[in-house]
């Protein structure tokens, strides 16, 4: 009906979408990524956006921490696993302020973004590839 909104999905739901989004990769990226962790949270840590240098909780939706395939090496210490976090809250304002997209579309978008980190891939690399932005 014109005028009804539908409400935000909770966190499990998002969390659905996001590992659907994993569950989607083409096969050739599928072994590599089966090792990294996805963790959804409503926001990102107090404590992250301080680390990061971020003031706006708003301007962090994923994020990947580990070490890139590209520089791993059979000698490194293991840390942990490689993680990526996805941020439900961030991600809903941008949805809600492009208003132009599916919402399954934008988390994919984020977690494929994480991934390429994952992959060694810079920022700069994704941009000149991934044109999500214009």
């Amino acid at each position: 009906m014109p005028g009804m909104t539908t409400p935000d999905p909770d966190l499990a739901s998002f969390e659905d979408m996001a590992r659907a989004a994993f569950a989607a990769l083409p096969p050739a990226f599928s072994p590599a990524a089966q090792s990294v962790v996805l963790i959804v949270e409503d926001w990102p840590s107090a404590t992250l956006l301080h680390e990061m240098g971020i003031d706006d909780p708003l301007d962090l939706t994923g994020l990947y921490e580990g070490i890139p395939l590209t520089e791993k090496s059979h000698f490194d210490q293991p840390l942990g696993p490689d993680t990526i976090w996805i941020f439900r809250e961030p991600i809903l304002e941008e949805w809600r302020d492009r208003g132009d997209i599916d919402l399954a579309d934008l988390v994919t978008h984020v977690v494929v973004h994480e991934l390429a980190h994952h992959f060694g891939w810079s920022d700069e690399d994704i941009a000149r590839i991934d044109r999500w932005w214009e």
